[in-house]
């Protein structure tokens, strides 16, 4: 179980293939702590010490591990097979409700954290770099994310590469829906886990490879608290609020509409028939974020939408300039460098 969100463990799948030893009950229960140091069946790569088998072992030794070698980590494979992330298969040897107990659950939780935070500043850099816009879209099941996703795929690729991320329990209906649209879409499976983290993510994109100067959208399990826990690396989250869902959502879950930028408000062409007051859900909203933009849309009509677009677009050309003066103060630098080293030659 994990021990931040209690989440059962998941057989995670990245487009139908098993993430390495990412949380797989045998592995994680095979052997005591410590007792391994080989990699698992069919990894490429050493092992941390422990990975793979006892999982207080397994996060700390990868939180160590990730914590150490924060550069090394990014794309094309360079996420660790063998590796496990952020589930844990069991409790601590330690019994629950004492004092030892609770500070190795307290250490255990810390160490999920930075391991997936490691792997997500590895996942940001990497936009960065290469002015990918990453977007993770949290709510509620059946908000209409997946309609919301389609209809701006609709909109933008023409002028716009985009790729997506679809995370679901189980069935790549929502990839499949992504695809016909015309865009790269990777579904990852989380079996019995209820949100995304950035090691997932990560592979993910292993597969996907998302263009230059691209707009990356990552559309979570449908939950709205642990997906807030749980950087992926993205620039921003962005959470989606349904007219038919009540309006003091943001009062009753307020992590997430705290860790978001940007509230979506859908559904709107359903409010002659649904009693929800959008007034009262946006001032329950800046009541928990006052830095909340909020945009009011329908997925489905279309009204509202070109706010949103806007949004989009104006953020994507952001990344992209970071991008470009990173790329012009690095060429300033080595030109500095290398009129130095003539300099140095000439006298």
């Amino acid at each position: 179980m994990c021990t931040t969100c209690g989440c059962g463990v998941g057989d995670t799948r990245v487009d139908g293939k098993a993430l390495p030893n990412a949380g797989s009950p045998s592995a994680e229960s095979s052997s005591a702590e410590g007792s391994s140091d080989g990699d698992p069946p069919g990894s490429s790569q050493a092992s941390p010490k422990g990975v793979g088998n006892n999982p207080a072992a397994s996060y700390r030794a990868l939180a160590a591990d990730s914590r150490a070698r924060p550069a090394a980590q990014g794309f094309a494979h360079s996420h660790r097979h063998g590796e496990t992330h952020t589930h844990a298969g069991g409790a601590p040897a330690e019994k629950a409700g004492t004092s030892t107990g609770h500070a190795r659950l307290v250490q255990i939780e810390e160490d999920i954290l930075a391991a997936n935070n490691a792997f997500a500043a590895a996942n940001r850099r990497h936009f960065a770099e290469h002015g990918i816009f990453a977007l993770n879209l949290v709510s509620s099941p059946g908000s209409g994310k997946t309609t919301l996703l389609c209809r701006t795929i609709e909109a933008l690729r023409a002028t716009l590469p985009i790729a997506v991320i679809e995370g679901d329990q189980q069935t790549s209906r929502d990839a499949e829906r992504i695809r016909a649209s015309g865009v790269r879409a990777v579904q990852i499976n989380t079996g019995k886990g209820c949100h995304l983290d950035a090691h997932m993510v990560g592979h993910a994109c292993d597969d996907l490879q998302p263009d230059e100067d691209s707009l990356l959208l990552i559309e979570n399990v449908g939950n709205l608290v642990c997906p807030a826990a749980f950087d992926l690396g993205e620039a921003h989250k962005v959470v989606i609020l349904s007219v038919t869902e009540g309006d003091d959502k943001p009062l009753k879950y307020p992590a997430m509409f705290n860790a978001a930028s940007l509230m979506l408000l859908n559904k709107v062409d359903l409010l002659p028939y649904v009693d929800f007051n959008v007034e009262l859900a946006v001032d329950y909203a800046r009541r928990v974020n006052p830095a909340l933009q909020v945009v009011t849309l329908s997925a489905t009509s279309g009204e509202g939408f070109a706010a949103w677009l806007d949004w989009l677009q104006t953020a994507c050309r952001q990344q992209q300039a970071g991008k470009r003066a990173t790329i012009a103060a690095l060429q300033q630098r080595i030109s500095e460098l290398e009129a130095q080293l003539a300099q140095h030659a000439r006298g």
